[in-house]
């Protein structure tokens, strides 16, 4: 199964997204913060990551460039509670493959992930 990055700064968030899909089968790794995000992306190869946009410290915009940097491969799909539309053109410029918005609902978050990983 693929592995997954979930990057949030809400560590309850991170462990919700990560239980639902370890449930699925996949390999989930978390990260609190950009810079550990940046450290997993280096170290544990994840196909997929789910970047929130707002965080303290360096935010999932600034994210998406380096992991970009880092992995052109890597599909990032962008979580937000924000509506921001100036946001959302950014990150697709950017490479990400798509963006969510919070709450999560979990079928669309699955189907995004599914749809994004074949």
């Amino acid at each position: 199964m693929p592995k997954i990055l979930v990057v949030d700064d809400e560590s309850d968030v991170c462990d919700f997204v990560r239980n639902f899909f370890q449930e699925r089968g996949y390999t989930v790794i978390t990260a609190l913060n950009g810079e550990e995000a940046l450290s997993s992306v280096k170290r544990d190869k994840p196909q997929l990551v789910l970047l929130d946009v707002k965080m303290k410290g360096m935010d999932g915009i600034a994210v998406l460039k380096h992991i970009k940097d880092i992995d052109k491969a890597v599909k990032v799909i962008m979580v937000t509670a924000l509506g921001d539309q100036e946001r959302i053109n950014e990150a697709s410029k950017l490479g990400a493959c798509d963006y969510i918005t919070k709450p999560l609902m979990l079928d669309y978050l699955e189907r995004a992930v599914e749809q994004n990983l074949k």
